[in-house]
């Protein structure tokens, strides 16, 4: 089908909305913004121009993946994070609004900016969207960045080196803090694997066919990983330094927090996301 881009758009809705997208409208919107290389609103300024055939037939593409329940930041390849862009693959999980605040939490945590250069250990990097967000808001910061993934780790790279941010962000291949020998640091920040293995099969299409199992799985009480960064980060971090971790929030936000306080961290915190859900733990060395 050629005609208007306003042709393409209804009927990229009536597709996802066939398919039981509820946000098809705004779905089909963001895949034609982002194949048009423009925001939502510049998007709508297009509407009335005829569609180039090459360009419908991509659209029609990326929506037919859409109505599959692949993520649409899966099929732009990219998402927004904290001001920096990062590539995706499969091999990495699309960033989380809520984990946005991890990071802000992370960067209040650290020592306030006093001339000296600063360290931070982000576990399990997948994308290094967390990597790349701290050293780019904290030009004083180095930060070590993680990931059992080679995949993973290989995408992290190919973000930091597009952001600029190669000379103060390097990128590991390690399971946790394996090999990373004396580098004690500042801050350790996680988003690690955390969702309990039975409820893997009942996540959404996105999630349980489109995301890493790797980086989802977080053992029988989903604490698996925690429990492994909870009893090792203390050997990696200076006198006060601080250690936050993201959970699935509620109950396992409790017993992470519970975890921290039984290993002898001190002022142990938990604090909620952006829809209130207690969802991040912390604590001091």
């Amino acid at each position: 089908m050629t005609g208007t881009y306003a042709d393409q758009l209804d009927a990229a809705a009536t597709t996802l909305e066939a398919a039981g997208l509820p946000s098809a409208r705004v779905d089909a919107e963001w895949l034609l913004a982002g194949l048009l290389g423009v925001g939502r609103a510049a998007a709508r300024l297009e509407l009335s121009l005829t569609a180039p055939a090459p360009f419908a037939e991509r659209y029609a593409r990326a929506v037919s993946r859409r109505a599959q329940r692949e993520p649409l930041q899966r099929i732009l390849g990219w998402e927004q994070f904290r001001g920096v862009r990062v590539s995706l693959t499969d091999s990495v999980l699309v960033p989380r609004p809520e984990t946005e605040a991890l990071v802000e939490w992370a960067l209040a945590l650290l020592p306030p900016p006093d001339g000296r250069r600063r360290l931070a250990i982000d576990i399990g990097t997948g994308s290094g969207c967390i990597a790349a967000a701290l050293a780019a808001e904290r030009l004083e910061l180095d930060v070590v960045a993680t990931d059992v993934s080679i995949a993973a780790a290989a995408v992290a790279r190919a973000n930091v080196r597009a952001l600029g941010l190669e000379a103060r962000v390097r990128v590991v291949v390690a399971d946790l803090f394996a090999g990373l020998g004396d580098v004690p640091a500042d801050l350790i920040v996680s988003n690690p694997p955390y969702l309990p293995t039975g409820l893997l099969p009942s996540l959404s299409p996105e999630v349980r066919t489109h995301e890493p199992g790797l980086a989802l799985d977080g053992g029988r009480d989903g604490l698996a990983v925690i429990r492994r960064i909870v009893s090792a980060a203390r050997g990696y971090l200076r006198p006060a330094g601080a250690l936050v971790i993201e959970t699935a929030g509620g109950d396992q936000a409790a017993a992470a927090a519970a975890l921290l306080r039984d290993a002898g961290w001190d002022h142990t915190a938990v604090r909620a996301d952006l829809a209130g859900i207690d969802r991040f733990v912390a604590g001091r060395a």
